[in-house]
């Protein structure tokens, strides 16, 4: 069953084509993943479904009739005095509305004027039956139990939950507005990109979420191993186009590269018809001189010609972000935690933590939101000192920074200057430099701030290109960037000359890069020889 259909889809914001008759059928229990890279436009076909903008040029979209649709942008928008359960708990409003008509059907149940009125009584009796029923499904009783669960689930903490949302972070109020979402339980949930900012076990949880919701499910996300684990198929924007394949991420990119061979090979050989055409076309021309017969031959070559539907040229290698990063051999023992503690106030985050990394490993450091890996990170960097033990730099090792929130950009900086100051370099070749890392001329001379997240992701990486360090460490680097940069990473630390700690819940990213893994436990850093998915093995 079609639940919704879009069909003929142009969109214009500001000078931007966007879409151009974009057609697409989303069918009842589909899981779709949306991908695209950033700026494709997969925002704003949530928001057109949504209503938040309008096609044009006689575009439409149909719904199936009673159809609902539950949307959760990138930044959902909540009350932040309520607290985090309360904005939770209120996201299913019927909740309250049927809690409270059976309050006021139980008391008229008291009343004389219904006990003592058969009829009235009846229908009482009735309601009450209904709202008791209703009540159950919603989770009754249980439901603020529900809503705590399915919070502590997605992994925020459990003092969290009673804190206002104007304490919290971005990544935070995300995971409510999903909260609100799956309890309200739509038809079709639209999810732009509901895994970031998502802890190990958040995103095991949410990959368990949807794959048992009942509904449709379309997901944006970057996360190939979730996309791997939940959707059935895969809707790629491109070009102001859909595309959309059958199976998970992987089978898409096999399935890809074999539509793109067959489509290049049908190319060549229409062409090879055209030109020959065209060649018999011209002789024509030539022979019509001597012979007006052949005058009928060009008319109906031509005719012929008009009818064929040209077959695209299909655009085998795309422009991506160029990175490649300079490092250098350095000390043999790049980072030696000697007996390391750390507490905030009864809170044990380390306790006497002993570990080395040596020159050129790959080292991914995981483990729950809270756990302290960010802490870890601000030790190394001096930004944060250890109660007890010693942070051991090697003599000839140069560290560079990549941070999640991006706080090591100036936001009233322009993107040109934070480039111009990092590199020393001039104007032009700043701007050379910014170009290799997909920004326009225009975007250069914008302020850091204006940028959007993918974007400051690119310049930050290109910063610490920039920065010449021959130790890298990286703080999520991959939660803002699509897919195709996110490979471009992928192959320039394998390049890399120096060494990496890296802190990722991309298990994709993970699988790809590292060598070993430190599992923050109780304290303590674990090790485990491999990447995400040899470690999830021994788990099990």
């Amino acid at each position: 069953m079609i639940q919704i259909q879009l069909s003929n889809i142009t969109l214009v914001l500001g000078a931007k084509r966007i879409f151009e008759d974009l057609n697409w059928e989303i069918q009842r229990g589909q899981r779709i993943g949306l991908i695209g890279a950033n700026g494709a436009g997969k925002s704003s076909l949530f928001k057109l479904i949504e209503g938040e903008h309008i096609p044009e040029l006689g575009g439409s979209i149909t719904r199936a009739r009673l159809i609902t649709t539950g949307y959760l942008p990138q930044h959902p928008e909540l009350d932040l005095t309520l607290t985090a359960l309360d904005a939770a708990m209120a996201g299913n409003p019927r909740v309250a509305e049927v809690h409270a008509e059976l309050e006021q059907v139980e008391t008229s149940l008291g009343d004389p004027a219904v006990y003592g009125d058969e009829k009235r009584l009846q229908r009482a009796l009735e309601r009450q039956h209904q709202l008791i029923e209703e009540y159950h499904v919603l989770g009754g009783d249980s439901y603020p139990e529900r809503v705590r669960e399915l919070l502590l689930g997605l992994g925020l903490a459990r003092g969290e939950l009673t804190k206002p949302l104007s304490v919290l972070s971005g990544g935070q109020k995300k995971l409510i507005g999903l909260a609100r979402l799956l309890l309200v339980q739509p038809d079709i949930l639209l999810l732009d990109e509901p895994d970031n900012h998502l802890d190990l076990p958040g995103k095991i949880y949410l990959e368990k979420l949807i794959r048992e919701y009942e509904g449709t499910v379309v997901i944006i996300s970057h996360d190939r191993y979730l996309l791997d684990a939940i959707v059935t198929h895969i809707a790629e924007l491109e070009d102001g186009k859909l595309m959309l394949f059958e199976g998970d991420y992987t089978s898409y990119i096999a399935d890809k590269e074999m539509r793109l061979a067959r489509q290049e090979e049908l190319f060549q050989i229409q062409q090879r018809s055209l030109a020959r055409m065209e060649a018999a076309i011209k002789r024509y021309r030539l022979w019509t001189q001597f012979n007006d017969k052949f005058a009928t031959r060009i008319h109906a070559m031509e005719a012929r010609m008009a009818r064929v539907d040209k077959i695209d040229k299909p655009i085998l290698s795309r422009r991506r972000m160029e990175m490649q990063l300079n490092g250098w051999r350095g000390s043999n023992k790049v980072l030696e935690l000697d007996g390391i503690s750390k507490a905030f106030g009864s809170k044990q985050v380390f306790s006497n933590v002993n570990e080395i990394i040596w020159h050129g490993e790959r080292v991914g450091l995981i483990g729950a939101n809270g756990a302290g890996k960010s802490v870890l990170l601000r030790m190394i960097l001096g930004k944060e000192t250890p109660d007890t033990g010693e942070i051991k730099i090697g003599p000839s090792v140069s560290v560079g920074y990549y941070a999640q929130e991006h706080e090591t950009l100036d936001f009233n900086q322009t993107v040109l200057d934070a480039v111009r100051y990092a590199g020393e370099m001039s104007e032009s070749r700043a701007t050379a430099f910014l170009l290799r890392y997909l920004f326009t001329y225009k975007q250069v001379s914008q302020k850091i701030g204006e940028l959007s997240g993918g974007e400051r992701s690119r310049l930050q990486l290109a910063l610490v290109v920039l920065s010449g360090a021959n130790f890298l460490l990286l703080d999520e680097p991959t939660n803002n960037l699509d897919i195709a940069s996110a490979e471009v990473l992928e192959q320039a630390l394998e390049d890399f000359e120096g060494t990496v700690l890296v802190i990722s819940h991309d298990r994709y990213f993970l699988d790809r890069t590292v060598q070993r893994l430190l599992v923050i436990e109780k304290g303590q850093l674990a090790e485990y020889q491999g990447g995400y998915s040899d470690y999830l093995e021994k788990q099990q």
